[in-house]
């Protein structure tokens, strides 16, 4: 039987479900951990344009008004966190890989196999992975892990490429 305690979490973010949603924001997380005599409840959060300092702080300002108009952390105080879903998180849920179109990402499917690929199309049941050139679908059910790899120095299609096509080495124009 579960205590009452395991569903603070739920009951949570059940509550703040509809009033984050009006400003655009998803629950990714509510985490409630003990510290001394306080609790620290740290809630991520998420939305389809990422999220800015200032979603940050009408998110802040909605969750403190929403806890203190009802019962669900009782008596005992805590302590207040909240953060953006972090690009560490693995990708759970079709939102997840809606709004990391076009990052590449590793996932390892429930039989063992790994593969990377970047997110070129996602729907409610599967992503379409871009892997060396060449399409590739994964069901959502039979993804194990998921994971953004993070990539230093990209280059986007619109940068343009500071080394010729011909082999040559480009030379400084200052001599």
């Amino acid at each position: 039987m579960a205590s009452a305690q395991d569903t603070v979490p739920a009951r949570i973010e059940q509550a703040l479900a509809t009033p984050l949603a009006a400003l655009g924001l998803d629950v990714e997380a509510v985490e409630l951990t003990p510290a001394g005599k306080r609790r620290v409840l740290r809630i991520a959060v998420d939305g389809d344009d990422g999220v800015t300092l200032d979603h940050v702080a009408d998110a802040t300002r909605t969750i403190s008004e929403v806890l203190d108009a009802s019962d669900v952390m009782g008596e005992q105080a805590y302590t207040l966190e909240v953060t953006s879903r972090g690009v560490d998180r693995p990708l759970t849920l079709p939102r997840h890989w809606r709004r990391n179109a076009d990052r590449l990402v590793k996932v390892t499917t429930t039989d063992g196999q790994s593969v990377t690929g970047r997110i070129v199309g996602s729907d409610e049941s599967a992503a379409t992975l871009d892997v060396d050139g060449t399409s590739r679908a994964v069901a959502y059910a039979d993804v194990s892990k998921a994971l953004v790899q993070i990539e230093f120095n990209r280059k986007t299609a619109d940068e343009p490429d500071d080394e010729p096509d011909d082999g040559s080495v480009a030379a400084d124009e200052e001599d």
